[in-house]
């Protein structure tokens, strides 16, 4: 399962591994209040694609396309994510006012698609004996 969380909410016990998915660090935000289990920095949008949008609701759609043309194009930033979230409880943290139009949210999405699209992890079968 993957939440997406204000960081300014307070921690619950519900929210599992917690990762902050802002390139800056958020404003009045001591590292150790937030129980985090990373700071994925590289995971978050471009500076120049961060500057365009400038969280305008009008850009979103339009931000939400470029953000995932970067995901898509570096895997290694996100797929450590998709293992947490196998694994329990994954809880997106964003600093943005806004709790609908933020990366936090595209990220959730672009992630979810990418576990459906890999459905559940199998081992190989073992053909012992049978030559």
């Amino acid at each position: 399962m993957i939440r997406c969380k204000r960081v300014y909410e307070a921690m619950e016990p519900g929210d599992g591994q917690r990762v902050l998915v802002d390139r800056l660090w958020p404003r009045g935000c001591r590292k150790e209040a937030l129980g985090l289990a990373a700071w994925l920095r590289e995971v978050a949008p471009s500076d120049n694609l961060r500057k365009q949008f400038c969280h305008d609701p009008a850009l979103f759609d339009e931000f939400r396309l470029l953000y995932r043309a970067e995901l898509a194009a570096h895997p290694e930033h996100w797929q450590g994510l998709l293992a947490m979230a196998r694994n329990g409880t994954l809880t997106l943290l964003f600093a943005a006012k806004d709790e609908s139009y933020n990366n936090a949210v595209v990220l959730a999405e672009f992630l979810e698609e990418e576990l459906e699209r890999c459905g559940p992890p199998s081992s190989p079968v073992c053909y012992a004996g049978e030559f």
